[in-house]
């Protein structure tokens, strides 16, 4: 962290005066006013110093105020300093969380993606399952890799399977859709997902491993094999999985070079295309080629 300037210069958002020793007769200073606290902790917030809007962070955490929330969600939407922002997670934790929650969960809703990411992150801190509605399929896919991992993150967090299989049910069909997205990153950031899930993950991530599309195919097997051993390298259940995804389609494939079997009847995720046919109309043959060039997941 860069060196800021003298700490007797940086703001302090939320320092109130000290009450002054009781007098006999005389009261003690009035707290200072809801609107005068979150205007201080706004403008130490905008301190041009990291350092200095850490401090601001840590104050607000150390001395807790339910009129310091709203500024401290509003700073999560625009704080580029990591530090920072996980300093303003942790003030938020220090606050009560009935007064946290509903303030991070419309934040769900925002047009920016730093502030769904962050108000997901802060709620995946605070636990609180109560929280888990407000992960919708919109964040589950959305487009910004950072928000849509964060999500996945979150609600299999939040999840207890065994006590709410029907939500369970409707996170796993979302979390499948996303099999086979993103880079090697992403897709490892998934399967965690539905290792934290647990064993209800199994027949939902089953039904992708015939899938059409290489991508699909090869991260649902390497998924399994996580779920089977979670202590398991991902880079090396992919190797194996992509192994396994072509010796498969090899002995599918007669001299001719003619698909047979279910590779030729096309068994694939709903969604694909014709018979035979991936998503972006690859047949069965051109899917076996896609599994021995692929240099890892997707890179896309």
């Amino acid at each position: 962290m860069t060196d800021g300037p003298d700490p007797a210069e940086r703001p302090d958002p939320v320092e109130r005066p000290e009450p002054a020793e009781s007098t006999a007769g005389s009261p003690r200073p009035a707290r200072p006013a809801d609107a005068e606290i979150a205007a201080r902790l706004a403008a130490a917030l905008r301190a041009p110093d990291p350092s200095a809007r850490l401090q601001a962070a840590l104050t607000a955490g150390t001395r807790p105020d339910p009129a310091l929330v709203e500024g401290l969600v509003h700073r999560c939407r625009v704080e580029p300093d990591l530090n920072v922002r996980e300093m303003l997670t942790w003030a938020l934790l220090r606050h009560d969380r009935e007064a946290t929650i509903p303030q991070l969960v419309a934040e769900l809703a925002s047009p920016i993606p730093q502030a769904r990411s962050q108000a997901l992150h802060t709620i995946s801190k605070i636990g609180d399952r109560r929280a888990l509605p407000a992960i919708t399929p919109a964040l589950l896919r959305d487009a910004d890799e950072h928000v849509a991992r964060t999500a996945w993150r979150t609600a299999s967090g939040l999840l207890d399977a065994d006590r709410d299989p029907a939500g369970a049910r409707l996170l796993l069909r979302e979390l499948a859709s996303q099999l086979g997205r993103g880079s090697a990153e992403m897709q490892h950031s998934l399967t965690r997902a539905f290792v934290a899930v647990g064993r209800a993950s199994q027949p939902v991530v089953e039904r992708s491993r015939q899938a059409a599309d290489a991508r699909v195919r090869i991260h649902a097997l390497a998924t399994l094999a996580m779920l089977r051993d979670p202590e398991l390298r991902f880079d090396d259940a992919v190797d194996d999985a992509r192994r396994s995804s072509f010796g498969a389609h090899l002995m599918r494939r007669p001299a001719g070079g003619q698909p047979v079997g279910d590779a030729a009847a096309g068994s694939g995720t709903a969604g694909t295309g014709p018979a035979g046919t991936g998503p972006a109309g690859t047949d069965a043959a051109g899917s076996a080629a896609a599994d021995a060039s692929a240099d890892g997941p997707s890179a896309g």
